[in-house]
């Protein structure tokens, strides 16, 4: 049986842990690709106290496709749902 093909992933832990979680591989990969992949803070805003521009960065760092013509509320939507 053919293996299924996946990105490349700097985290690997997290995106089993993502995987197994029921997450796609995109999605999981995605995640765990991110610079601060795995490390907790726990010291970040609400995404309500953030600026657009702020909001509009992380979508981009993670790939939110569609994120140029969301507004505010639109990219909280779509950082939620990761």
């Amino acid at each position: 049986m053919a293996k299924e093909k996946r990105p490349s992933i700097k985290n690997e832990e997290q995106y089993e842990a993502l995987r197994d979680k029921g997450m796609s591989q995109e999605k999981a990969a995605r995640i765990a690709n991110t610079e601060d992949s795995g490390k907790k803070g726990g010291k970040a805003k609400p995404y309500e106290e953030r600026t657009k521009d702020d909001l509009y960065e992380q979508a981009k760092s993670i790939g939110i496709e569609g994120r140029s013509s969301m507004n505010k509320k639109e990219l909280i939507e779509a950082l939620r749902k990761g």
